[in-house]
């Protein structure tokens, strides 16, 4: 008899984890990076002399405006990113980005919290997306869009359903950076040993829900889903529904979570069918688990970050698919929502400040830069263009698994649904979600449970509005 692994969480889970490429729906690895000093030349002025017969010193090497750029970037992703900031520094000689790592995604955040607006507050900070709605209503930033317009910067070169997202109002606030959606990934060994076409997976709820119970075996479990809140607002999406009301919190300030209503039940009675049948395993919270999982051929289906796939294809026995996240069968794919972060120009720094700033911008979104950062990573390219370039398309030959979630991002439907809820309680409200998911697992009734995590992220959205 198989036994289900349950992974209980033991403590309150904040923030999310982003297609971050191994942690993509929000939390960069925790890894302690040596980042450079800041160069303060700008800051002290050469001291008048007070002799006067001594000429004052003359400083005849023209000094760079030096912008620091806090990100949540650790391990290898840091390097990678470090890596395109120092190509950056060397390829001018008037601007100077000094990368610092502070950790999470949610330690950055915080730590920005405490200076945003002051002296200290660095020029560029990199946010998960699902700081959007807090970063916009701080204050401590200048939207990028203001920028754009002065600079005459044509932002139809960039991916339009990466950049909706982080638009509100017609405005982009942040440049996109790195992002990733959800994509599905499959054993394609386990496939053919079942009689499954291994070039066409399961797309629908049943399609998936068939296929899992052929693939279900006393060794391996047909499907599985990691416990993250991520992975359930793109059953939503894909549905075309809202996760909060106006309009996803775009038109309006949201007040009211919909994630319950009839799209947000047919996701959970959907796996909580495949839970009964034992043919769902659920692996926990944790990535490393259900990749574990995957890789020992413990499941045969599941949901990852597209910025993983690579890994996975790697260190797997087997060969391995990728596919579009599946639909409910009532209704037409509408598709996904990104994950993972952008970066935002804080208004504290002066205009020169800035104008380096967006130049760095601008230099990351180079096709050429985007390719470098797409195959080091994994997260897509914000400009298209990059997947035109030579090296690009010798991997993807090598790794067809990393098309299926560029053809996905390029498909979606734009519409509220797909560009992303803007809720500044996001964190409380995907663990409340996470908590609704194990309940039923463990025999909630599926809209009893959902209801539940409704009502817990209507009261933080109360209180947070009341606060603001």
């Amino acid at each position: 008899m198989k036994k289900f692994i349950w992974f209980l969480m033991a403590v309150f889970l904040v923030g999310i984890i982003a297609a971050c490429s191994t942690d993509e729906a929000g939390s960069a690895e925790k890894e302690n990076n040596n980042t450079p000093a800041v160069n303060d030349s700008n800051k002290n002025d050469k001291e008048n002399n007070k002799d006067n017969n001594k000429e004052p010193e003359v400083n005849t090497d023209e000094e760079k405006v030096t912008v620091e750029f806090w990100h949540g970037m650790g391990g290898g992703l840091g390097e990678a990113l470090d890596a395109l900031v120092d190509k950056y520094n060397a390829s001018q000689g008037e601007v100077e980005i000094v990368s610092e790592y502070q950790g999470s995604y949610e330690e950055l955040l915080t730590k920005f919290r405490s200076v945003g607006g002051t002296t200290d507050s660095p020029g560029l900070v990199q946010v998960f997306e699902v700081g959007t709605k807090y970063m916009i209503d701080s204050g401590y930033i200048t939207p990028v869009q203001d920028w754009i317009n002065k600079d005459n910067y044509d932002v139809s070169q960039l991916e339009g359903n990466i950049l909706s997202y982080y638009t509100v109002n017609d405005e982009l606030y942040s440049m996109p950076f790195n992002s990733s959606t959800p994509v599905l990934l499959y054993n394609k060994d386990a496939f053919a040993e079942v009689g499954l076409d291994i070039e066409n997976p399961p797309q629908t709820f049943s399609e998936i829900k068939e296929a899992a119970e052929k693939l279900t075996t006393d060794e391996r479990f047909g499907f599985s889903i990691l416990g993250h809140g991520w992975f359930f607002e793109q059953l939503l999406s894909t549905q075309g529904a809202d996760y909060v009301n106006n309009d996803n919190g775009r038109s309006d300030v949201a007040t009211e979570a919909l994630f319950n209503g009839e799209e947000g039940l047919r996701a959970f009675e959907w796996i909580n069918e495949m839970n009964e049948a034992e043919t769902f395993g659920y692996f926990g919270t944790s990535w490393d688990d259900v990749r574990a999982a995957f890789q020992a051929g413990q499941v045969a289906m599941y949901l990852d970050s597209s910025a993983g796939t690579r890994g996975i294809v790697d260190n797997a026995s087997f060969e391995v698919g990728a596919s579009f996240v599946p639909y409910a069968d009532e209704v037409e794919r509408n598709g996904v929502i990104i994950g993972g972060g952008s970066i935002w120009m804080a208004n504290g720094i002066s205009e020169e400040e800035q104008a380096a700033a967006f130049d760095f911008m601008k230099f990351l979104q180079t096709p050429e830069v985007q390719a470098e950062w797409h195959l080091a990573t994994g997260y897509f390219a914000i400009n298209p263009s990059a997947y035109d370039e030579a090296i690009v398309a010798e991997v993807h030959a090598e790794y067809p698994q990393l098309l299926a979630p560029i053809e996905q991002l390029q498909a979606t439907k734009k519409g509220t649904a797909t560009q992303g809820a803007l809720i500044s309680v996001f964190p409380e409200s995907r663990q409340l979600v996470v908590t609704a998911l194990e309940n039923m697992l463990q025999g909630m009734d599926p809209q009893e449970a959902l209801d539940a995590a409704a009502e817990g992220t209507n009261r933080a959205i109360d209180i947070a509005n009341r606060t603001n």
